[in-house]
């Protein structure tokens, strides 16, 4: 809930109103490092945060930017107040004078409209606040540029108020930031690649025309770096270079022996699951009332027949053997299935096929979770042939799953009817 106070956080004052500086004004009113922005930017990073001592945080300052918009606009709007009645003052900025009347508009200095793009908004905590520090730094730059072309004493005591302040959230930024306890150049949740992090590329070489040199310095000598002279003329015939490969290739993760295992392990007990099935779609389709459900049946029937081939295939490319795990999960959805094969003997048609195709669906959902786990595991380890074969099979058992969310609905409404009315028609 907003309120609007109408007493400004900085009683503006301005002895000499000056329209041109009042343009220069607008850049911190609707320009890309202005109050605006950054009332929305943090407001909207607010509503994004799920951590509520944080969520506060950026509600309290996006608040307060609202407020500097306020004082901002303010002091634009008095040293505007010439364009209003003098020519000679409304040449200094038409845009201002004929089209906005002599005051403000979500413009900056340029007449550039004020655009949501000026946004930095990721919904990722740390980063948001880093973006948050780097518009501090720059608003403050903006307002001490200001300050220095400003020849009115009062409006230079607002400006180094409002400049003062973005240091204050600068810093209280700074220390959210610091109180995740996350590294400053930990960012997301995936690790970069080992090697080719540390490797700094000197891709700035010879000598220029003013005299420009390669220099070192910490940011590229010293542990852990490595430096890598001219990547680019390396596989150059006749370079002269004897330099450090980059390391492109991505490092096997941590403990890749034991994630092989496991996706063996996965492998083979979805090879049980799948063969099951080849016994049990057959029997699915002939309890099936419908004749689109059959179709959709038998052409599963046909679609697990290669998916049991791709999982052969995939144990052949990692080295082992195509023997199957006993797989109880799909055991006990299949044993399930043929309950309701059972019941459905006694049921209708619309009912006796939606309760066929809900077993179905349990099954097509249990096999995207292994899929979808499985080639995740070989993309990490680097298996792009294992992870092809399995992208494949996942994506025909989530086509599955749609089908048959399609061959349902209109089940549905047939089940609703009464049966007086189905005879009829």
């Amino acid at each position: 809930m907003y309120h609007h106070v109408k007493k400004l956080m900085y009683t503006v004052r301005v002895d000499e109103p000056d329209p041109k500086f009042g343009n220069m004004l607008l850049e911190q009113f609707g320009g890309a490092n202005g109050e605006l922005a950054a009332a929305m930017q943090y407001s909207i990073q607010g509503l994004n945060c799920e951590d509520p001592g944080r969520k506060d945080l950026l509600m309290d300052i996006g608040t307060e930017e609202l407020s500097h918009l306020e004082i901002v606009g303010t002091l634009a709007r008095m040293h505007l107040k010439p364009l209003k009645s003098v020519r000679e003052e409304a040449e200094a900025d038409p845009l201002i004078a004929i089209a906005g009347g002599g005051g403000v508009n979500l413009f900056n200095s340029m007449g550039n409209p004020w655009t949501a793009d000026y946004l930095k908004i990721t919904g990722e905590l740390d980063v948001d606040l880093r973006s948050n520090i780097a518009a501090e730094a720059r608003a403050k730059i903006v307002y001490e540029r200001l300050i220095d072309f400003c020849r009115d004493p009062g409006t230079k005591d607002a400006l180094q108020f409002l400049m003062t302040r973005e240091i204050t959230h600068m810093r209280a930024f700074a220390l959210a930031l610091e109180s995740m306890g996350k590294p400053p150049l930990s960012v997301g949740r995936i690790a970069p690649t080992a090697g080719l992090v540390d490797q700094f590329f000197n891709d700035s070489t010879g000598q220029g025309d003013l005299g420009e040199v390669d220099t070192r310095g910490p940011w590229n000598e010293g542990e852990p770096w490595e430096f890598v002279e001219a990547p680019a003329f390396q596989d150059l015939p006749g370079a002269e270079n004897g330099g450090r490969a980059i390391r492109a290739q991505s490092a096997p993760p941590e403990g890749a022996e034991a994630i092989q295992e496991v996706l063996v392990d996965e492998l083979r007990d979805l090879l049980h699951a799948e063969k099951q099935l080849l016994k049990a779609l057959p029997k699915m389709q002939k309890a099936a009332r419908t004749q689109q459900l059959q179709t959709l049946l038998r052409n599963h029937l046909a679609e697990t027949e290669a998916q049991v081939e791709r999982l052969n295939e995939c144990l052949r490319i990692l080295g082992t053997s195509a023997r199957a795990k006993p797989c109880k999960g799909m055991a006990g959805l299949v044993e399930e299935g043929e309950e309701v094969m059972a019941e459905g003997k006694k049921k209708e048609d619309a009912p006796a096929d939606l309760a066929l195709i809900g077993a179905a669906l349990r099954v097509e959902h249990y096999e995207i979770a292994a899929y979808t786990t499985a080639r995740n595991m070989a993309l990490q380890l680097g298996q792009p042939a294992v992870a092809q074969l399995l992208t494949l099979s996942l994506g025909e058992e989530q086509n599955a799953g749609q089908l048959l969310d399609q061959v349902a609905q209109p089940l549905m409404s047939a089940a609703r009817m009464p049966s007086s009315v189905l005879l009829t028609v």
